[in-house]
């Protein structure tokens, strides 16, 4: 499957600025019956040496057929992220995709900070904070960046658009796992 994750994310990023990449989607989806049911994923999008990012969009639940879920999020991740201006025809041959596949969240209960560091799992847990009207998630392949619990949640936090310190408020915590398959 990852081969089929890649090239659909791959074709919706090509045709979404403007270049021909031909794909039989009818005979993907009957040798893959899998991809019609419902599913969600994230598509992220890496340029340079560095693999920096440079899109990265996605679905926290299941609500659509998997192969819609991303070829939509590949297309939102070229030209509507909006940390980033939309991707170009010229940058097309130096990007790298990901795609992961996401788990169903999981609602983590927790008595305070002390019970949540025990209970996430570090490199394996992607987490989903939400906090009165704010929400973010980290994927778990963000853990290697911020490798340290407290790191990780304060920019959480803070992508959530709350303060840094916004684990003493006791916001709810979702947690999932992904399988990612990488361009190489």
């Amino acid at each position: 499957m990852k081969n089929i994750y890649l090239k659909l994310a791959r074709a919706a990023i090509a045709q979404s600025v403007g270049l021909d990449y031909d794909i039989d989607l009818e005979g993907m989806l009957k040798k893959y019956p899998k991809l019609k049911e419902k599913g969600s994923s994230f598509v992220t999008i890496t340029e340079g040496e560095k693999e920096n990012l440079r899109g990265c969009i996605g679905s926290l639940e299941a609500y659509r057929p998997l192969y819609e879920d991303i070829i939509l999020n590949a297309r939102a991740a070229a030209l509507h992220d909006p940390r980033f201006v939309a991707l170009n025809e010229k940058e097309y041959n130096q990007i790298k995709i990901e795609v992961s596949i996401l788990s169903q969240p999981k609602l983590l209960d927790y008595d305070d900070i002390d019970d949540l560091k025990q209970k996430i799992k570090i490199f394996k847990d992607g987490v989903i904070l939400k906090l009165d009207n704010y929400r973010a998630t980290f994927l778990p392949q963000v853990w290697e960046q911020l490798p340290e619990f407290d790191l990780f949640f304060s920019h959480l936090c803070q992508k959530a658009g709350l303060e840094a310190n916004c684990l003493e408020r006791h916001p709810v915590i979702y947690t999932y796992n992904v399988k990612k398959y990488k361009e190489l």
